[in-house]
């Protein structure tokens, strides 16, 4: 899977290329890209924002050096890659959308900043808008890291079958609880169901227990 993400803040990305993340990229899973924006500027200033037609509050990002941007990576292609733009006004992200995502080959991430992005722009290049939640950001680069770890766990070899299957939402449920050594801790004992080594009776425990929780916190993936 190839990311390029379009943004005035490459350097906001450094923790998403850690951890898991990091591993996949070292083993050619995932292909990770910055493309700084502001660089496709024609103005000697390397300006990209100015005031919004019609007046109001705060700047607009301008037309041209998101779609020089963008055109720098398609007219090396032989094909049209998905290009999603992290907007407040866009589809909830979930792990439904990851799962699918993942079976994209290159996704293009637009990063929006200030007021936001000319709309001729967007109207050009947008495949798709996704939102992270019902609040605003001062820009995209916290979303796009969002989507790119998300959708990164999903793609082959990148997590094992197993860890995978068993992640809160894979199957409209949060995941069930988990307990490691030492066997009791401040006076709570594991419960007894994982030390017995009954497989059949420990997944239905799991599955009991991922039930409760899901009522309990998150009564609404039941419906």
């Amino acid at each position: 899977m190839r990311f390029d993400v379009l943004t005035l803040f490459p350097e906001m990305f450094v923790p998403v290329q850690s951890s898991i993340i990091g591993r996949a990229e070292k083993n050619n899973l995932i292909e990770l890209n910055l493309i700084n924006f502001r660089e496709f500027s024609k103005d000697s200033a390397k300006h990209v924002d100015d005031c919004p037609y019609g007046g109001g509050a705060g700047m607009v990002i301008k037309p041209e050096p998101v779609y020089d941007a963008y055109k720098s990576i398609v007219d090396k292609l032989d094909y049209k890659p998905k290009l999603i733009y992290l907007s407040p006004q866009g589809k909830v992200f979930n792990q439904e959308m990851a799962r699918n995502l993942a079976k994209e080959n290159h996704l293009i991430l637009l990063c929006g900043h200030y007021e936001g992005i000319d709309q001729r722009v967007l109207d050009e290049i947008v495949d798709e808008e996704i939102s992270v939640g019902d609040y605003v950001l001062t820009g995209g680069e916290l979303p796009a890291m969002i989507l790119i770890d998300a959708i990164s766990r999903n793609i082959t070899g990148v997590l094992d079958e197993e860890s995978l299957k068993d992640e809160s939402f894979n199957q409209k449920l949060l995941e069930y609880p988990q307990y490691t050594r030492p066997e009791v801790f401040m006076g709570k004992k594991v419960p007894e169901v994982l030390l017995s080594g009954h497989h059949a009776n420990i997944e239905k425990w799991r599955r009991e227990k991922s039930l409760e929780i899901t009522k309990a916190k998150r009564p609404d993936l039941l419906k």
